[in-house]
């Protein structure tokens, strides 16, 4: 919303100036944006006469002009038609910056002859969207023209001039003060405060701010001399509860005055005639926006009803419309002439030739109009007022200040108003609790001033006597009708406070807390951790949706036979965000996919978050998860080596030693479920059955449905699937435990049936002596026919270390012995001979 302060002051009576003014804006919730004041922008050039102007000798459109300025006698070359001696227009100097171009002038010959500053035009026209850019004829391109927005017709010429400014201007004073151009305030309009949308509203709100006196003079009715001949009916009132219409006939239209083709200038609008320009000038002075019809173009009587497919309407931007079901349409008997609150139509427009003109000043649904102008794409003044919510009670108003207006510069006769449907209540009174503003902002606010405040803003409280005044008093207070925003007392105490000043709130302290530091459950601190240890080992945490499509989720879960109704989602964001995730993995392969597709070389992706592999959403559980998607490195040292199942299986443990967990209570296990590899994956268990993690490649299969281009490696581990770590009880160092005897290493072989997991018989190997068996690990795997047809030789390093004194070969046969019973015992394993 832009306005002009010298507009503002129409109904502002104050002496504040600008800086003041934007201050008392901000405080009462007018968010400004831009205060531009052209002075600052048209500094530098000031007022000159050209003493002497003679052809150039070498170019026939140019002219050598001798001209007085504030820096003495200056030799310019001009291309401007009009430059001639005694002529007083505006001078750039050397070293000016020129707005509109970009430039900053410097002496340059032309054709010859050295321009020592510029002589600049203003032609009418406009500048994208800022009303006070000045365009300076350069003088080597006299069609470069400029424009300084503001000027009459008296004060610019045609294209291809210098502007002419009076002649009794002294040289060297400012170009803008002879302009008169105004500062324009621009600021961004809440959603909630569409009576911001009118200059009124906006001087309103400062006057209760304190800032000056409101003053809004009743609009003069002016009295019908002739019943309307234009009848208006409405078919349809939850679209158009009210419709009001005036005809004034034997108008004269002509351009608009120049203070107000100056107003509607600086805010961006380009005047056409006065009878469009009326209609833009009092939407943004009273936030009521109007439409003109010529009224020899009508047919028959002006009706307010729902369109229908059928109906087609081309606007006045020339656009044709079509399908206009459910949408307010204003039609006469050749169909649809207007979208109402929207936009008028081309059939029915006035041009300068209109004779008899037809007003219109209606109210319509708010959220129909935002509709229509969402499935048009029609983005104009009205739609942007009328779908906020206009003051219902401001039709009359709008047609009789239209009326004035028009009369006062057209001429012509008026009829009477006519006014079809029932204008709507305004919003319902609020029961305010004075005990309201102490409760909700700490603010001790006296009686006499909350009252003071709220009748400045238009409302109407009904005060009772002070005796009477207690925790229980209540005001009913009558909401203004261009406040739909108001609805309750705390919204009371919001409009109290606001425009008391959000400075005037008590700074309490809070209270200290109980105790100090943040408390976090056991399941937060490992997500925490998990966080920092993954991003410590190279990986990018991302965020991802907490759902994913129904088919995707089937593949994870083995089919779409196991997909559960209680995971479907009934209304999802998107339809393919239909069913609540089994596991992340899906999401961060996709995700690891699109970074690879936009060039990322290494993508590590890890995320912690809830998923649902149960048969309902309670089955909620914490899981952290991660992927890497290398890429082939290209190095004259040659490619390092790949992360693979072990380089995950590395991340796993380190992870499970930072979140306390002993490595020695896990077993590895084969993994279960269609995304991961058979022989690339292996899962993390708690025991035979309680699977708390797995890790490795994905299946290629999966990743081919995913579209992702593989290999891919994963993680996954149930962060509440882990046991509880027993309570340090003291964060002292233990002593160190040092062996004082060299450890002793044998090596096993055991010929086993090819299901036995390897790892089984190192952790067996482990309990042959819990005292003396240190370590024991895999350190090769071998088939052949030697060894018999389903079975595998598994050989075992186990390490013992002794205490005390060294150990003896009896000794040393003995744990031997008692390794390869736990083994055989518990997988029926045979040493290898």
């Amino acid at each position: 919303m832009k306005f002009t302060l010298p507009w503002l002051k129409d109904y502002l009576d104050t002496s504040a100036g600008l800086p003041a003014i934007l201050e008392a804006m901000t405080q009462a919730g007018l968010e400004v944006e831009e205060a531009h004041d052209p002075k600052d922008e048209l500094k530098q050039f000031t007022v000159c006469r050209i003493v002497s102007a003679k052809q150039h000798p070498n170019a026939d459109k140019l002219q050598v002009c001798q001209v007085e300025t504030v820096d003495g006698v200056k030799e310019i070359v001009c291309g401007g038609l009009n430059a001639r001696p005694g002529l007083v227009t505006a001078y750039a100097p050397i070293g000016a910056y020129i707005p509109g171009s970009g430039i900053t002038l410097v002496p340059k010959p032309v054709r010859g002859v050295v321009s020592n500053g510029m002589l600049c035009s203003g032609g009418e026209m406009k500048t994208d969207e800022d009303p006070f850019r000045l365009r300076i004829a350069r003088f080597d391109d006299w069609k470069f023209r400029a424009e300084a927005l503001g000027l009459s017709e008296e004060q610019a010429i045609a294209d291809g001039g210098i502007i002419e400014l009076p002649d009794d201007l002294k040289v060297g004073s400012p170009v803008a003060d002879a302009l008169a151009l105004d500062t324009v305030i621009d600021f961004e309009v809440t959603p909630n405060r569409p009576d911001w949308l009118g200059v009124t509203g906006i001087a309103r709100d400062l006057g209760a701010k304190g800032l000056g006196k409101f003053k809004l003079e009743p609009v003069k009715a002016t009295k019908g001399t002739f019943p309307c001949p234009v009848k208006v009916r409405i078919e349809d009132e939850s679209a158009c509860p009210v419709f009001a219409g005036r005809l004034i006939r034997g108008v004269k239209n002509k351009p608009s005055p120049d203070w107000m083709q100056k107003r509607l200038k600086a805010i961006g609008i380009n005047p056409k005639n006065m009878l469009v320009d009326v209609t833009n000038y009092i939407s943004f002075d009273r936030c009521r926006p109007l439409h003109v019809y010529d009224a020899a173009k009508l047919k028959g009587d002006v009706r307010a009803r729902l369109g229908t497919e059928t109906d087609v309407f081309t606007g006045l931007d020339g656009k044709t419309y079509s399908n206009l079901s459910e949408m307010c349409v204003i039609a006469d008997d050749s169909g649809a002439i207007g979208l109402g609150g929207v936009m008028g139509g081309e059939s029915t427009g006035c041009s300068i030739d209109t004779v008899d003109v037809f007003i219109e000043s209606a109210y319509f649904d708010a959220n129909r109009t935002a509709r229509t102008g969402r499935a048009t794409g029609i983005i104009s003044d009205a739609r942007f007022r009328n779908e906020r919510g206009i003051d219902p009670h401001s039709c009359v108003e709008g047609i009789e200040l239209a009326t004035k207006l028009i009369l006062e510069v057209c001429g012509g006769e008026a009829s009477e108003v006519i006014v079809a449907g029932k204008v709507p209540e305004g919003p319902a009174p609020v029961a305010f609790k004075p005990r309201d503003m102490k409760r909700l902002t700490g603010l001790d606010m006296p009686v006499k001033r909350m009252e003071q405040i709220l009748r400045a803003l238009g409302f109407e409280p009904v005060v009772p006597p002070k005796a009477q005044h207690d925790d229980q008093t209540i005001w009913a207070t009558k909401v203004p009708s261009w406040r739909p925003d108001v609805e309750g007392s705390a919204d009371i105490v919001e409009e109290l406070i606001r425009i008391e000043g959000y400075d005037k709130l008590p700074d309490e302290k809070l209270p200290a807390p109980a105790t100090l530091g943040v408390v976090v459950t056991p399941l937060q601190n490992r997500v925490r951790v998990a966080r920092r240890v993954l991003a410590a080992r190279g990986f990018l945490e991302t965020v991802t949706w907490s759902f994913m499509h129904h088919e995707t989720a089937a593949l994870m879960i083995g089919g779409p036979n196991k997909l559960q109704d209680a995971l479907t989602i009934d209304n999802p964001i998107a339809s393919d965000l239909d069913y609540m995730r089994p596991s992340m993995l899906a999401n961060l392969a996709q995700g690891s996919q699109r970074n690879a597709d936009h060039g990322a070389d290494d993508v590590r992706l890890f995320e912690t978050g809830p998923v649902y592999p149960g048969d309902k959403p309670t089955d909620q559980r914490l899981h952290v998860a991660a992927v890497v998607k290398a890429a082939k490195a290209r190095d004259w040292q040659g490619a390092p080596a790949p992360y693979s199942a072990y380089s995950a299986k590395a991340d796993v443990f380190a992870l499970l030693a930072a979140l306390d967990q002993s490595p020695d209570k896990f077993q590895i296990g084969a993994p279960e479920g269609a995304c991961w590899h058979p022989g690339r994956s292996a899962t993390l268990r708690l025991g035979p059955k309680q699977i708390v993690g797995t890790f490795g490649e994905l299946h290629p299969q999966f990743l081919k449905e995913l579209g992702v281009d593989g290999p891919v490696v994963a993680i996954e581990l149930a962060l509440d699937g882990l046991p509880q770590a027993k309570a340090k009880p003291t964060k002292t160092r233990p002593v160190l435990d040092k062996a004082d005897q060299t450890p002793v290493r044998r090596d096993f072989a055991f010929v086993v049936e090819e299901k036995v997991p390897a790892g089984d018989i190192a952790r067996l190997a482990l309990k042959g002596d819990p005292k003396l068996v240190s370590a024991a690990r895999v350190f090769d795997v071998y088939r052949g026919a030697s060894i018999g047809e389903g079975k595998k030789s598994v050989a075992v390093e186990v390490t013992l270390q002794p205490r005390g004194s060294a150990m003896t070969d009896e000794q040393i046969e003995a744990v031997a012995q008692a390794i390869v019973k736990s083994v055989a015992k518990g997988t029926g394993a045979v040493l290898r001979g």
